[in-house]
């Protein structure tokens, strides 16, 4: 048996419940895998989260899958599906895995003796089995019947109880905060031995062969980072997992063999590190304490007191003359002030972001707010102090859009105004970094809904219409009423977004080309874009116009209307594309199998042709 998710196709295979012992309609209870962050399998109640396995690889998610020689796991995480299954190593057993009405995963074997299905083991157990039973950074610790004030819940180190009057009435659901604030503080790890992974949604693997000491550097140079798991994986070496944000669904138990490192503050790696050694008086830590703080304080304080004055009469030299070197650039004159560098309300045409702003928006480019890879770079959600969200496109220092290409994006966007064309907020030209600022687009792209099996069926035809119509008044405005006349020339589904009334805005413009007033056609030896959607005579002789963008729009047509992608091979002795197969059941006059989509979609928007299915 497999469960998980094909990511070619979007099957999604995962267990569900009965309604009840009797009613084998669809329970409450499902077992599904996580493909976020670190893949997982959760047990859900409805909506909510009810039990988590341990974060992937699942070596000990549990004790059977631990001690037992009977079964084998195997675990996929690849570009084409992200899965699990479990086998018998002898073929003579009979094994299965249910989920009951009450909301108990088991995993049953058939016994020959009796004749009866025997629980091989089982989930959720205990009371710390219940996902998130103590809140964030907090863990659950094993029962103990003996001890009449035993609570099950702690704080990691460095934290405290968000509510002390829950925590006194054992009541550890709302979880722990931090006692001190930190980044950049000679901060340091604490190692909680024994535990059950924390919840990985918001974890990310870092490189092979990170020794725990690189792993642990990698973590302190991200704000972000709270904590960070370095461990051996059988045929694949060294493996650092990096927790961004909250430790979430932490149990203390006797069979998993997680070491988590826990980000602390230097006062709290101070106390942990004179528990473990054991050897220092207390008279002798007060010395320390004081000698370690109250000296390099005062010595700190002169330096800072010195420096003072100093970075006071440079800071706004130095910003305008990085705003002026960015706006010098792109062929703005003028300059910002420092407290406008954040309200791009105040300049419409264009705003200039210190690298400070957004690192502090997008918390330091953290894994956790990618929103997607390109070609160029990674695109990361953010959000400004006003409270404004916005996208951030980070240009890698090696990616193939060169100076020109970006340059020409800025340029172009920041002239174009158009409710299906994506705004542009402002942009980031300092040291190395170049990143272009967006609005944010909570509905991410087009073709993460047409080529999702689960979400394409959010969007109804009547929708798909409304899309159609938005990205041709996109395309028409760019071809003939804007103030100039632009060929995208990289039209695709993953450049059209989609924002949260599901309008599309189409983006990417780093290649787009201008033409002049009389200009008809253009040619290149720089044939650049996306194979596909290509037209023939851009893609093999270099020449673009117009009628380029308006072959693209046809595949994205056809794509939004079959709900297939146009690569695909949809005749296996001819390997034809999506384009090439709609071309061969036109010649064929099977142009029913062609227009089904359309005709339906067409009776749908309009009340006078409503008609019965089987009449089209």
């Amino acid at each position: 048996m497999r469960l998980g998710l094909n990511r070619i196709t979007g099957l999604d295979r995962f267990l569900t419940s009965w309604k009840s012992k009797d009613d084998p309609g669809t329970g409450d209870y499902f077992h599904k895998m996580n493909p976020t962050g670190s893949p997982q399998i959760f047990l859900y109640k409805g909506s909510t989260l009810y039990w988590r396995s341990g974060p992937w690889p699942w070596q000990t998610s549990s004790p059977a899958a631990t001690v037992s020689l009977d079964f084998k796991y195997d675990f996929v995480n690849n570009e084409d599906e992200v899965s699990y299954a479990y086998f018998a190593n002898d073929p003579s057993i009979i094994s299965r895995v249910v989920v009951d009405n009450s909301g108990l995963l088991q995993k049953l074997v058939w016994n020959d003796g009796d004749l009866q299905w025997k629980e091989f083991w089982s989930a959720p157990k205990y009371r710390c089995d219940k996902y998130a039973q103590c809140g964030a950074f907090s863990k659950c610790g094993p029962e103990s019947p003996n001890n009449s004030n035993w609570f099950e819940c702690a704080c990691l180190p460095g934290y405290e109880p968000k509510s002390p009057r829950d925590w006194s009435l054992r009541n550890g659901s709302e979880g722990c905060v931090r006692k001190e604030s930190m980044c950049g503080n000679e901060e340091g790890f604490v190692m909680m031995k024994r535990l059950k992974g924390p919840d990985s949604s918001n974890a990310a693997w870092m490189d092979m062969s990170m020794s725990s000491s690189e792993c642990e550097q990698a973590c302190l140079s991200n704000c972000s980072c709270t904590a960070f798991i370095s461990m051996n994986i059988d045929g694949m070496g060294t493996r650092c997992l990096a927790w961004y944000g909250e430790l979430m669904d932490l149990v203390e138990n006797t069979y998993e063999m997680w070491d988590l490192n826990v980000r602390v503050d230097a006062t709290e790696l101070a106390t942990y590190t004179s528990k473990s050694e054991g050897f220092l008086g207390h008279k002798r830590q007060v010395a320390i304490a004081i000698s370690t703080v109250v000296v390099p304080l005062f010595l700190v304080s002169f330096i800072a007191y010195m420096c003072l004055m100093k970075k006071r009469k440079t800071k706004r030299t130095l910003k305008r003359k990085l705003q002026n070197q960015s706006l010098n650039f792109i062929g703005f004159k003028g300059s910002l002030e420092g407290n406008e560098l954040e309200d791009s309300s105040r300049h419409p045409d264009l705003s200039i972001f210190n690298l400070s702003c957004l690192v502090t928006a997008t918390g330091n480019f953290s894994p956790t707010n990618k929103l997607g890879q390109g070609g160029f770079g990674s695109v990361f959600k953010g959000q400004l102090s006003n409270g404004q969200q916005i996208a951030v496109k980070r240009l890698s220092k090696n990616s193939g859009q060169g100076i020109e290409e970006f340059k020409n994006e800025v340029v172009l966007i920041a002239k174009l105004q158009h409710r299906n064309l994506v705004k542009l907020l402002g942009c980031c030209i300092q040291e190395e970094e170049r990143m272009l600022i967006y609005e944010y687009m909570p509905n991410k792209s087009l073709d993460s809904f047409i080529f999702d099996h689960t979400r394409s069926s959010l969007l109804n035809w009547r929708k798909r219409f409304e899309i159609i119509i938005g990205i041709a008044r996109g395309i028409l405005y760019l071809h003939q009423d804007s103030r100039l006349r632009i060929i995208h020339r990289d039209l695709k589904t993953s450049n059209v977004l989609l924002d949260g009334e599901m309008n599309p805005k189409i983006s990417d413009f780093g290649i787009a080309r201008i033409f002049k007033g009389d200009q008809i056609q253009d040619k290149t030896t720089r044939v650049v874009g996306t194979y596909g959607y290509m037209s023939p005579e851009y893609a093999i002789f270099g020449k673009f116009s117009t009628k380029s963008d308006v072959f693209s729009f046809g595949v994205i047509l056809l794509e939004i209307v079959s709900g297939k992608k146009n690569n695909g091979c949809y005749h296996k002795q001819d390997s034809l594309t999506l384009i090439g197969h709609v071309w061969e059941l036109w010649r064929e006059v099977d142009w029913k199998a062609i227009f089904f989509s359309v005709a339906w979609l067409v009776c749908q928007l309009r009340e006078e042709y409503e008609v019965s299915l089987p009449k089209i």
